[in-house]
């Protein structure tokens, strides 16, 4: 039973942190981006590359940037859980073959 409690708490884990990790990715680059906007010689070039981006993640959200995200959160959250099953499903075989 304690092996059940465990797996399901690292898969919990895993399936948050993958999910917020890519929002924080494309924030501190949203983020950096602005920072940068207000030098002058760079202003143009990162109000393009900001803009370019919010495009991308609206692609994937039907119009919608913050959707966008949402959507490849959830991509890469369900991506990690995958990987965490089946490295927990790895120990075990390993761990009855040792």
């Amino acid at each position: 039973m304690t092996i059940m409690t465990n797996f399901l708490r690292s898969l919990l884990l895993t399936i948050i942190f993958c999910f917020v990790a890519p929002m924080l990715l494309v924030g501190a680059f949203l983020l950096f981006l602005s920072l940068v906007g207000y030098l002058p010689p760079l202003q143009n070039l990162s109000a393009v590359i900001s803009h370019q981006i919010l495009h991308f993640l609206a692609i994937f959200g039907s119009g919608t940037s913050f959707r966008g995200l949402c959507v490849i959160s959830l991509t890469c959250s369900f991506v990690g859980s995958l990987f965490d099953t089946y490295a927990h499903y790895r120990c075990q075989i390993l761990r009855i073959h040792s």
